[in-house]
């Protein structure tokens, strides 16, 4: 499997895949930092489109990302998926995924220790961290990362590009709008619109974001 950069958040997907007893053939991808050398722990670092669609051919046309950054997520996987790949999930075997009305899309990193209870829709590219909490009828759209220790309780909504602080608390039945930051610690108590951060206990608006171009 391509692994999609070669740093930080590269290096937890690789560990989660080597817990899995899945790093036979891994690579990583990297073509932007200088400082990255040609292995990483042993594994090769492609360094421009050519080697990566040569090895999505003739080796292996997984690729799953590498990066949090939720908008580089959703570029990086359209420009490998028109390089010849296909969009894969890095699941933890101790993650506990509950086994009743879930459904997970492609691309999808869920961290060790996170529980995901039942009907609960993970979108594309999303990010669960480490012992994060999502419980009953949740919906979490594409691109969102969900930062370490959060909660997400019963029937909640998180929309498409937004990022939840690490122990941040999402109220039952709340709305988290598209493209919204949720600072860390914070309680969400009321539904939350495009395009904001919020912060807080109770969370409120603490400035606008600029909208996204998708």
């Amino acid at each position: 499997m391509l692994i999609v950069g070669a740093k930080g958040f590269a290096k937890e997907v690789l560990e989660v895949l080597h817990q899995n007893g899945q790093s036979a053939e891994v690579v990583f991808f990297d073509d932007v930092s200088s400082d990255v050398p040609d292995t990483v722990y042993g594994f090769s670092v492609l360094k421009n489109e050519q080697q990566a669609r040569e090895y999505l051919k003739n080796v292996d046309n997984r690729f799953t990302l590498g990066l949090g950054n939720p908008v580089l997520r959703k570029n990086l996987a359209d420009k490998f998926i028109k390089l010849g790949g296909s969009l894969t999930s890095v699941i933890s075997k101790t993650a506990f995924i509950g086994s009743i009305g879930n459904d997970i899309k492609s691309g999808v990193s869920i961290m060790q220790n996170s529980i995901i209870s039942s009907s609960v829709k993970l979108g594309i590219g999303c990010i669960v961290y480490y012992g994060v909490n999502i419980t009953h009828d949740c919906e979490v759209g594409d691109y969102v990362e969900i930062s370490p220790a959060s909660q997400l309780l019963g029937g909640c909504s998180i929309d498409d590009f937004s990022r939840i602080g690490a122990n941040a608390t999402i109220l039952p039945k709340i709305t988290i709008g598209k493209n919204v930051t949720v600072a860390a610690g914070s309680v969400v108590t009321k539904d939350v619109p495009d395009n904001c951060m919020v912060a807080g206990v109770p969370a409120v608006i603490k400035k606008e974001l600029t909208p996204l171009n998708f």
